[in-house]
């Protein structure tokens, strides 16, 4: 059985975050993710069972194979007519996925990166956002958001966001050359790193995922009341929530969905 986290991001849309629900292994549960080391057979009954509980076609549940890029794309009615092998291409080293198209649902893969979902119901114009370490300090969310402004004439005023379950500051420990990275793209480090001690007896640097995309969310112009943060842990809560920290690369992935009814 299907176990969605659901959120309140507007009038006639749905969003969601999948829960890993029952099974047993690190693809037991529900997994639609085709490139995570996954059975093509599970990955299909899960992707069957998701299409009918939001009543589309399987052509119609879109899934990018993320690569950390910053790369953002506009999902329009002439990508909908691509054959299988040209939509695989299409979608390939995306990690941002933008539509206004009704009865799509679009989505992105997580397992302790930060997914993020946008909804602007004046102009019907959705996306979602994968922002793991890296995308985050390429402005993957900024650059979204342009996307939609330039692309749709989207107000981010008029914009309700999610930011979805992911790995937090306290656990999400990093090396240094993480903090210089995020240092260097002139992120705000007072208010995103902290030193924690760790188990040597040192100190490491813990980033926060969760305040940097919602930073980059305020200065994209949207309302800090409408921007809405599960506050879930994947790590902490990783028998709910897949979490590649603590099962590896080879587990399954959440899918952060979000359609126009």
């Amino acid at each position: 059985m299907i176990k969605l986290l659901e959120y309140n991001i507007g009038p006639k849309a749905r969003a969601f975050s999948s829960m890993r629900g029952e099974g047993s292994g690190n693809y037991g549960g529900f997994n639609i993710t085709h490139y995570c080391g996954d059975t093509p057979s599970h990955v299909a009954e899960c992707r069957s069972a998701l299409c009918a509980e939001t009543g589309i076609k399987d052509s119609h549940l879109i899934l990018p194979h993320q690569t950390h890029s910053d790369n953002v794309l506009c999902y329009d009615k002439k990508a909908t007519s691509l054959h299988a092998k040209e939509q695989e291409q299409l979608l390939y080293g995306v990690d941002a996925i933008v539509t206004n198209l009704p009865g799509i649902c679009i989505g992105v893969s997580t397992a302790d990166c930060i997914p993020i979902l946008l909804h602007d119901c004046c102009t019907r114009v959705i996306a979602a956002i994968h922002a793991g370490w890296r995308g985050t300090v390429q402005q993957i969310v900024t650059k979204s958001i342009l996307t939609i402004q330039e692309r749709y004439g989207c107000n981010p005023t008029q914009i309700q966001a999610v930011i979805g379950p992911g790995i937090s500051l306290d656990a999400f420990e990093v090396g240094d050359e993480v903090y210089e990275a995020f240092k260097s793209a002139g992120a705000p480090m007072d208010r995103i790193a902290r030193r924690f001690p760790c188990h040597d007896g040192g100190e490491k640097w813990h980033i926060d995922l969760w305040e940097c995309n919602r930073l980059q969310l305020l200065a994209a112009g949207i309302p800090g009341q409408n921007i809405h943060t599960a506050g879930i842990c994947t790590y902490t809560h990783h028998k709910e929530f897949f979490s590649a920290r603590r099962l590896g690369i080879k587990s399954g992935r959440i899918f952060n969905g979000i359609m126009l009814l």
